[in-house]
């Protein structure tokens, strides 16, 4: 594989702005004061795909990609891992979770595919801090609400700890939930509630809830 000599620049590039004589503004940032700039790259990269233009695209995954490399250079100056320990750690991983491609394991479709990969996941986190010991485990808590519903919902369902919904909501048409739910924060709004604040909430009621059946 040919080397990728701006990968070396770029890390050099992070360590002089992160260096006495660097920048002050990149020398006063941590971890916790970039975290929310990952998800704005992460968003920004979406516009460009969706607008199907490749130079934004190629300029904002050098956007998200100067996150990786930001985080990488603060944790190798406090002695806790590097770039390099990262895409190692990646490479034997995604080696690792796909034994159909690199070893012997045979897979019929997509389904196995994702059953192997949950598996192998599974026995990475078994044993260590990062196990998960619900069903429910592993939901990014900082997603946006309607997307961490979805999440819950999915892993809840496949635990069989609920069920698929039986009301007169199933035939209602994609344009037409799309309308009620523009329509329930319109009036969320009108009443001075914030809608993804009270889905939120919603989304701990009901994850407690889901735990304790788990439980039981």
């Amino acid at each position: 594989m040919k080397k990728l000599p701006a990968i070396n620049d770029l890390l050099k590039v992070m360590a002089k702005l992160r260096s006495p004589t660097g920048c002050p503004w990149d020398r006063e940032q941590s971890h916790l004061t970039l975290r929310r700039h990952a998800i704005e790259e992460v968003y920004e990269l979406i516009d460009a795909i969706e607008s199907r233009d490749d130079i934004e695209m190629a300029e904002e995954l050098g956007d998200l990609l100067l996150q990786v490399v930001f985080h990488c250079q603060l944790a190798r100056e406090r002695g806790a891992f590097d770039f390099e320990k990262v895409t190692r750690h990646l490479v034997d991983k995604l080696i690792r979770r796909h034994p159909h491609v690199f070893g012997k394991t045979k897979v019929k479709n997509v389904d196995e595919v994702w059953a192997n990969w949950e598996k192998i996941k599974k026995a990475e986190k078994d044993g260590t801090h990062l196990e998960r010991k619900s069903a429910l485990d592993g939901i990014p808590k900082h997603l946006p609400a309607l997307l961490r519903a979805e999440k819950l919902l999915k892993k809840a369902k496949k635990a069989k700890l609920v069920a698929d919904s039986q009301n007169s909501k199933q035939k209602m048409s994609k344009a037409a939930l799309a309308q009620e739910l523009f329509e329930l924060a319109s009036f969320a709004q009108s009443r001075g509630w914030c809608a993804e604040e009270l889905l939120a909430g919603e989304i701990k009621k009901q994850e407690r809830k889901f735990r304790r059946k788990e439980k039981s």
